[in-house]
């Protein structure tokens, strides 16, 4: 039940703030001075404090309130807190929304204004808990999988890697095979590894081929090895990545390129373990654990016959989807920060520009710009125009009103952390600033 607690010496404004609540399901305590109010607060959990601003007879100043509003505020910091205030206190009270205090209210109040500003805050602040909690457990979440399994220092933030890398170290210890798939430079070789890393053949080799970079005729021998003179050119006898990877991860990177010819074999292979060189009629034998990858649809390779239907089913055991840098924009900025390893530092603009750009390339893109920024910036702050990044999509195809992060923090800052206050400065719900929070990774206190 949502809680509120009322810190006032007057045992009449107590009684009928506590009324006026319960008749709208709000469970209301009462304390009479700040030391009781505070001895409440350890005790009890409190969504909302409705405080006065005096508390001893004669006084008028509203020090006592100041001084309680600053008690609270440094063991409570995300407790929304109202003041009551007498018209002589108003000064004080706007001089404490401005130092955090969520909002004011003269006495005597008017019910329906006390009860809309409390249900908002109550609303506010059951959002802002449900998001540090959720921010809590993804952070929980990623210190025990660092703790659990080898990430070869991948840096992540995003919930949507999170859930990616939880699930490739979940299978990581089977023998299945993996699909790993999203778009070019988004890192799939990087999760290959790292299933490798924690697989039970993380002994040994881990062996990489990119399908796509080969001649269609080249991709068999590459994989399965030649003897001598078996085509145009093989002057001598030569090893297959399979061969290679025994007792290993060979990871098949860009397998939708993979000619029909060795799709059956590779079938073969994964089915049965055995395999011939080309020009060759002795049978190998081999035990690989295989990582596949593709950027491209191998259903719809399938429905177009040029990818072998049993073949896709026996790769894809496991599908981890990996998703853009544009699906997960909390790891830009971390991103950017380790590939910049301490050469320089970002400025604003430049940080803003990187959350603002699109990133079609992935990561790789992001790496290859940040490189190039601290090769050619002329000092050690990188400034958007050091970025060189490609202009902007056409209008008709962007969100001008999306807010930047860092107009987010500005708003939020503004507005003393108070959600409500922030949203509506940017034009936004409250709803929508709290989504656009959490992609930004950003709290109600940032």
């Amino acid at each position: 039940m949502r809680t509120v607690l009322i810190i006032d010496d007057h045992a009449g404004v107590g009684e009928a703030l506590s009324l006026l609540l319960s008749l709208h399901d709000i469970e209301a305590l009462y304390a009479a001075s700040p030391a009781e109010g505070l001895a409440l607060l350890a005790r009890r959990r409190v969504d909302l404090v409705i405080q006065d601003m005096n508390f001893s007879a004669d006084t008028t100043s509203g020090e006592e309130g100041r001084a309680l509003f600053q008690q609270l505020r440094e063991r409570h910091p995300d407790l929304p807190i109202i003041l009551l205030t007498a018209w002589t206190q108003l000064e004080q009270a706007v001089a404490l929304v401005k130092a955090g205090a969520a909002d004011y209210l003269a006495k005597p109040w008017d019910d329906a204004k006390l009860l809309a500003t409390v249900e908002n805050l109550l609303e506010l602040a059951e959002n802002g808990r449900a998001l540090r909690e959720s921010r809590h457990e993804q952070r929980q979440r990623r210190e025990e999988l660092r703790r659990r399994y080898r990430l070869d220092g991948l840096v992540f933030e995003s919930p949507a890697l999170l859930r990616c890398l939880e699930l490739a170290c979940q299978v990581a210890r089977s023998a299945a095979p993996v699909l790993v798939t999203g778009p070019n430079g988004s890192g799939k070789e990087r999760i290959a590894a790292i299933v490798h890393a924690n697989s039970a053949v993380a002994g040994g080799p881990f062996v990489a081929i990119n399908c796509g970079a080969l001649p269609g005729e080249l991709i068999e021998a590459e994989l399965f090895g030649a003897e001598s003179g078996a085509y145009t050119g093989a002057a001598r006898t030569r090893e297959g990545r399979f061969e290679t990877a025994d007792g290993g991860t060979l990871f098949l990177d860009e397998i939708g390129n993979l000619p029909l010819a060795g799709q059956v074999k590779l079938l073969r292979v994964l089915e049965t373990g055995r395999f011939e060189r080309l020009g060759s009629s002795r049978t190998r034998q081999t035990a690989v654990r295989v990582i596949s990858a593709t950027n491209a649809d191998l259903r719809a390779m399938v429905r177009a016959g040029t990818f072998r239907e049993d073949l896709y089913y026996r790769l894809n055991v496991i599908e981890v989807a990996l998703p853009g840098l544009a699906e997960r924009p909390q790891d830009i900025l971390p991103l950017a920060e380790h590939f910049l390893a301490g050469r320089a530092t970002l400025s604003d603009a430049a940080r803003e520009a990187l959350m603002a750009h699109p990133w079609p390339g992935n990561v790789r893109e992001l790496k290859n710009a940040i490189e190039r920024a601290a090769l050619l910036a002329p000092g050690d702050v990188i400034g958007e125009q050091d970025l060189a990044l490609p202009a902007a999509a056409p209008m008709a195809s962007r969100n001008l009103d999306e807010p930047s992060r860092e107009a987010v923090v500005a708003a939020l800052d503004a507005a003393a952390g108070v959600v409500s206050r922030a949203a509506q400065s940017l034009g936004l719900s409250r709803q929508a600033l709290y989504r656009r929070m959490e992609r930004y990774g950003l709290s109600a206190d940032a």
